[in-house]
This record gives structure tokens, sequence and C-alpha cells, in this order.
């Protein structure tokens, strides 16, 4: 099966969780948006009167006849098809489980830069931002790390994975996040990495896969900016 991802042309954003399980998954898949004139084919689908089941905004996904939406929900999705999640229905669930909370993790993260509307610029909120980033990188960010090691710390020993043995999307999708603060809090990452080893093993670990790593050196793999989630602001960094 062809999978037709349909996510922001020019920003990693959600979409780009959704591209690590792809690449991982070594899934043979057209980023829609990226091509010429795909932009008008993901506005006719987000917004187009026929469609019975549209998304709220992307990414979503095309499988077959299928439409997927919500990051979670497609990476559940594709878990199971390309080999990025337990065959039991309880590992499936707490792989799903941790993904949700990953979801929470990107609200945050979002809103330390917009967080009285995404409708107005940073400029228009910087001194709100420049509170809620102290907070968070105070008090939320360690909070969610600290409960990633834990789950990492937990597993049985000799797993180097969120769940069980082999790597799922939950793994794929702590590196984004992992790789993404680095990029928006480099000062704040660091302290944390101290206290989180095996989260950063977790990281490392993933990127030197073959099938990432390889991603990661190509023009598939758009760079951070400051239009997506993960932006850096030094004055919020501190």
């Amino acid at each position: 099966m062809r999978y037709e991802l349909y996510y922001w042309p020019s920003t990693p954003g959600r979409g780009e969780f959704v591209r690590l399980a792809l690449e991982e998954g070594a899934a043979d898949y057209v980023d829609v948006a990226r091509r010429k004139g795909g932009m008008d084919e993901m506005m006719q689908l987000l917004k187009g009167p026929r469609v019975a089941q549209p998304s709220y905004a992307p990414p979503f996904l095309k499988a077959g006849r299928q439409m997927i939406g919500q990051t979670a929900n497609i990476l559940l999705f594709l878990g199971a098809r390309l080999g990025l999640a337990p065959a039991s229905e309880a590992g499936r669930l707490w792989t799903h489980q941790i993904q949700l909370t990953i979801a929470d993790l990107v609200d945050e993260i979002h809103d330390t830069h917009h967080p009285i509307a995404s409708g107005l610029y940073y400029e228009d909120q910087k001194p709100e931002a420049q509170r809620r980033a102290a907070d968070f990188c105070k008090n939320r960010m360690p909070a969610y790390l600290g409960y990633f090691e834990k789950i990492l710390d937990r597993n049985p020993r000799g797993s180097n994975y969120l769940v069980g043995a082999r790597i799922t999307y939950a793994d794929l999708s702590l590196f984004e996040i992992v790789a993404g603060l680095t990029y928006a809090f480099p000062h704040n990452i660091e302290r944390q990495a101290r206290r989180h080893p095996h989260l950063i093993a977790l990281h490392d670990r993933v990127k030197e896969r073959p099938r990432i790593a390889a991603y990661l050196a190509s023009d598939r793999r758009l760079p951070y900016d400051q239009v997506g989630i993960f932006r850096h602001y030094p004055e919020l960094d501190a």
C-alpha cells in the first residue's frame, strides 16, 4: 500500500511524528503537500463539501479508502501495520497511552511561545510567553521527561526501549521530542540531560538506526524553524 501523508509542506510540526514512523517502517509513502499541486489537494480534503469524515487539521493519512486524522490515532493505525507496536492488545494500549502523553507535552511546548492565542504573533504575547516558558522549563519539562525516564528505567533489564524489547512508534516520537527541545531550549535540555540518562541514550540510539539516520541526512527531513512547534527564542531559554 502507498500511504499519503497530508501536512504543511515547510515545517516539521506534528507531521514529523508520522514521518518518522513511515521512514522506520520502510513504508511506501508520499508527502502530498510537498509536491506540485499538493496543497490544493490537502485543502480539498480538509474543506471539501464531499468529504464525509474530514479532519479538523493536518496531519491526516490516506490509506486506501481510509482517512485517519490526529497524530496519535495515525500512529496507532500504522503501528500494527509497520511492525512498530506490540502484538498484544495490552502492549498496543500502553504504547498508545505513552503517545497520548507525548501529545500533551507537544501542546505545552507549543504554548511556551503562544500562551494567549495561536492566531496572534509571538511578538504580541512576548511577556506572557516568557512567563509560560519559565514555568515550563522549571516545572513542566522536568515532570514530563522524568516520567519517560521512569518508564525506561523500569523496563525489564536488557530492554533499550519504552515498551518491551523492540522499538515502537512511541520511541520514535520521544526521539523527536528530545531533538525538538534541544533546538528550542538548548540550555535547559542540557541541564535536564544529566538527570535523564536513559532518555538521552534512547534519543541517540534511535538517531543511529540505519533508516532514521538515512532519513535525517536526506532532504525529506525538514529543518526546525520559527513557525512550527519547536521554536528557538533565546529569551525563553533562560
